[in-house]
């Protein structure tokens, strides 16, 4: 479940941040920060390890089928962002699990949304023409909003797993 979800995340991604919005924002901006809940919640039930396991097959799943899905430099440079911005995600958020619930997917997600802003958009769209530079800002502005309402259903997701477990005090 956590592989097919990850390639779903990546490979609508690929293809959405071809259709921009405005000047300052594409489609893609709104589907990737869901790739850090998915690894995120499978850092918090199962452990890094597996974490990677599943972004590092994923994004191999969808590095493949990004072929089709989206220009060569655009899935190249998504494919790198994806599985360094994941990496740092899932490293930091284990350094951090043993904190408040909120604290590691938030800081996790912000600093590896900004790596992956950074790497995407300075690989793919770098000496092209079009607005890239107001695009990035925008996709980063808005991976921050939708990585923080990510919280909602992280919090939701871990709390009834917890419950299910039969162990309402390891929710968090």
């Amino acid at each position: 479940q956590g592989i097919a979800a990850m390639v779903a995340v990546v490979l609508a991604s690929n293809y959405l941040v071809q259709f921009p919005i405005n000047d300052w924002l594409t489609w893609g901006a709104f589907s990737y920060p869901v790739a850090y809940l998915v690894s995120d919640l499978i850092n918090r039930r199962f452990g890094p390890g597996l974490a990677r396991r599943v972004a590092g097959l994923g994004f191999a799943v969808a590095g493949a089928g990004a072929r089709g899905a989206a220009p060569a430099p655009d899935a190249a440079a998504s494919g790198l962002a994806s599985i360094a911005s994941q990496l740092l995600d899932i490293g930091l958020f284990h350094r951090l699990r043993r904190g408040t619930w909120w604290r590691a997917p938030l800081v996790a997600t912000v600093i590896a949304a900004v790596l992956d802003s950074i790497v995407f958009w300075g690989i793919a769209f770098a000496g092209t023409e079009g607005p890239w530079i107001t695009w990035a800002l925008g996709d980063l502005g808005v991976k921050l909003a939708v990585g923080v309402f990510m919280l909602l259903p992280f919090r939701l997701i871990i709390g009834r797993a917890a419950t299910a477990r039969g162990n309402p005090a390891a929710q968090a």
